[in-house]
Parts: C-alpha cells; structure tokens; sequence
C-alpha cells in the first residue's frame, strides 16, 4: 500500500502531462477546423479563380472560332466562286461538245433512215410483186382445181362405191383373192405358192401355200360373208335387229369355219391346219375384241384367222423357213467351197513362207554385200593415207603395220565373191 501512494513531484508532473495532453487535443481540434475552414477558403478561391479563367478562355475561344469562322466563310465562298466558274466552263464546254454530237448523231441517224427506207421500199416492191405472182399462182391453180373438181363431179355419177361392190359375194370374193395374191407374190417365191389349186377332193381352194416338212400344204381362203356384219353398224336399224345381225354374224363365220375345216383340211395331203383370210382389218378387230367365243371355235377346228397384218406377219415366217431349208439343202455346197478356200489358203501360206525364206536369204546377201564395201572402202582409206616419198619409195612405217594387221586378220581381207 504504501508503494502505490505517490510523491508530490510526480503528481505535479502527472498534472502537467495531463494539461499538456488538453492543450495538444484542443490544438489538434483547432488545427483541424482551421485546415476545413482552409480548404473551404481555397476551394472557393480556385473555383472562382477557375470560372474568371474559364470565362477568359471561353471568350478567347468564341473570338477564335468566331475569327476562324468568318475565314472559312470567305474561304468558302472564294472556293464556291471558283467551283462555279470552272462547273459553269465545264457545263459550256459540254453543251458545246453535246449540240456537236447531236448534230453528228442527227446527220448519221438521217442518212441510216434514208438507206432504211429505200431497203424497205425496195423489199416492199419485192415483196409487193412476189405477192402478186403468188397471188396470180394461186389463181391459176384455184382455175386447175375448179376444173379437177368438175371432172371429178362428172366421175362421181360413173364410179361404183366399194359398198356396192362388196355387195356382191362374187365381188368381194375377187376383191379378197386379189389382194390375197399380191401379197403372196410380194413375199414367196413362186415354187412356194399356187392359186385356184384343185385339191384330190374336187375342191378348189383360193391359195395353196407349199412349205416344208412336217407343215406340208395349207390352204387360204379368200372369201368371207358381210351381209350380217354390215347390218350390225346400220345405224338406221332397230336395237334388236342389230342385236339379231350379230347372233347371225357369229353364226356365219362358224359355219364358214366348219366349210374350211370339211374342205381344205384333208388327212395325208395338206396339213392338219387351214388359213382363213379376212381382207378387212375391222373385220379381224370386231372378231378378236367383241366375239372371242368364235375364235376359239376356229382354232378348235384347226382353221387360223388372219388379217392382212397378221398374214403378212405369216407369210414372212414362211419364207424364212424355206430360205433355213434351200440352206440346208445348199449345205454341202458351202462345205465343198470352204473345203477348196482352205486348200487354196494353205497353197498361199506354203508361197507365202516360201517367199518370206527368199527375202531372209537376199536380206543376208545384202548385208554381206554390205560387208564387203566396208571392207574395200577401209582398204580405199588406208591406201589413201600412205605418205609416198617418190614413185618406187618403200611404204611407211604405218602400212607395214597395217599390212602385217592385215596378214593377222585374214578376215578383214576383200570378199572373193566380189
């Protein structure tokens, strides 16, 4: 207890401190306003001496810009002054060198119209008179045909319609046969082919075809009954008459069938097989498309429908049947030839290796005539090469050698055969 109590010298130094510590706070706080109080001062200061420069400056500036502004403009305008005095040149100049070139343009275009417009009239004229020899052409022929047409008028009354003469069975009979016939005639040759040929039945059949074995004879029949096909397109006709032609149609061609098969089809003389010849292709369309039923009957009966197409298509079958048979008749013929062309090319194989040993044995005289020159022409050289001292003088040296060389290599001598 008695070392915490303090003397009186401390104490009085202790009061001190603490006074001077006061002093020093009441100074700091002092100091602190005063440098705030400062700082306010000095930045109202700066600011009002920033804006006082700012103004000068600002008004330096408008003068500057007001200045530079004023010699922009003059310089501007100078310079407008002088783009529109060169704009104005240019714009005279132009005009100028555009009038010059329009009239140019004018005088060319002129002289193009006036070279136009004679080619136009000239093709016009052209034109123009071609038009009236055509037209004149045209006249004459119109005259021509008005004539032709009289003279067919006055055939007209004189000519018989094919109707009407397909009428007729006789008629339409002949007009079968004589298409029949031309084209077999068109087609086989005439040993392949008889018309109007008797058969051992005392029938006589429109055509008689003769083809190779097995096939045999066959028989065409040229004729065909119309009566009832052409009441079936009688438009004049009733529904059921033309319902009852065409049961009649189809009864007509199965009996015309069953006339064929009897007639033209006779065991051990024609084949098991008869050709019947439709001379109308509508015909053959109307029985293929509309009565099949008929068809089949035929083909039961052996007896083959034809058209002028198909038969056509038939009878070119049959002709190159007989060409294969004629080859093959003709074979040993063309044996006998290829067997003389093959003696007849080995004879010219064996001349031509006889020739080939002809032209190896002369190719080799040639090169040993080839040899020999050589060798004269080295021995030319040689002798040609020796240096004489006079006349009767020893040979050199050189020949010496070349003469002993020679007298080594007896080879190199002249060929005895040359």
């Amino acid at each position: 207890m008695q070392t915490l109590q303090l003397t009186q010298a401390e104490l009085l130094l202790a009061g001190l401190l603490a006074a001077a510590l006061v002093l020093l706070a009441w100074l700091l706080v002092r100091s602190h306003a005063a440098e705030r109080s400062l700082r306010t001062q000095l930045g109202d200061e700066l600011a009002a001496l920033m804006e006082q420069q700012l103004n000068v400056q600002h008004r330096d500036l408008l003068r500057d810009l007001h200045e530079g502004l004023a010699r922009q403009t003059d310089r501007i305008g100078e310079h407008a002054r002088a783009d529109r005095e060169l704009l104005q040149r240019g714009l005279t100049a132009a005009s100028l060198q555009l009038s010059r070139g329009m009239k140019v343009l004018t005088q060319s275009v002129d002289g193009r119209l006036d070279t136009l417009s004679g080619q136009v009239n000239q093709r016009l004229d052209e034109g123009f008179r071609k038009t009236n020899e055509t037209f004149a052409s045209v006249m004459a022929r119109l005259a021509t045909i008005d004539e032709a047409q009289k003279k067919i008028d006055g055939l007209t009354t004189n000519v018989v319609s094919l109707q009407e003469l397909l009428g007729d069975k006789r008629a339409r009979g002949a007009f079968g046969e004589v298409q029949l016939e031309a084209l077999v005639q068109n087609v086989l040759p005439p040993d392949a082919y008889a018309f109007q040929a008797v058969l051992p039945n005392n029938t006589r059949v429109d055509c008689l075809l003769t083809l190779p074995a097995p096939t045999g004879l066959v028989a065409v029949d040229a004729k065909f009954p119309l009566e009832n096909y052409h009441r079936m397109f009688d438009t004049e006709a009733a529904e059921l008459d033309r319902r009852a032609a065409q049961q009649a149609f189809r009864a007509d061609v199965k009996r015309h069938v069953d006339a064929i098969a009897s007639k033209y089809i006779l065991p051990g003389t024609t084949s098991d097989g008869a050709v019947m010849f439709l001379p109308a292709e509508a015909v053959f369309a109307e029985l293929h498309a509309y009565h099949p039923e008929v068809v089949a009957y035929a083909q039961t009966r052996r007896v083959w429908i034809v058209s002028p197409t198909t038969l056509m298509a038939v009878l070119n079958t049959a002709r190159a049947v007989l060409k294969d048979v004629e080859t093959r008749k003709q074979i040993h013929v063309i044996q006998d030839a290829l067997a003389k062309l093959a003696k007849d090319f080995r004879r010219f194989d064996e001349r031509m290796a006889a020739l080939a040993r002809h032209i190896d044995q002369a190719n080799r005289d040639v090169q040993d005539v080839q040899t020999s020159s050589r060798k004269i022409s080295a021995h030319f050289e040689k002798i040609e090469s020796v240096q004489l001292e006079d006349e009767g003088a020893k040979a050199s040296p050189s020949v010496t050698r070349d003469a002993a060389a020679d007298a080594a290599h007896p080879q190199q001598t002249i060929d005895p055969r040359i």
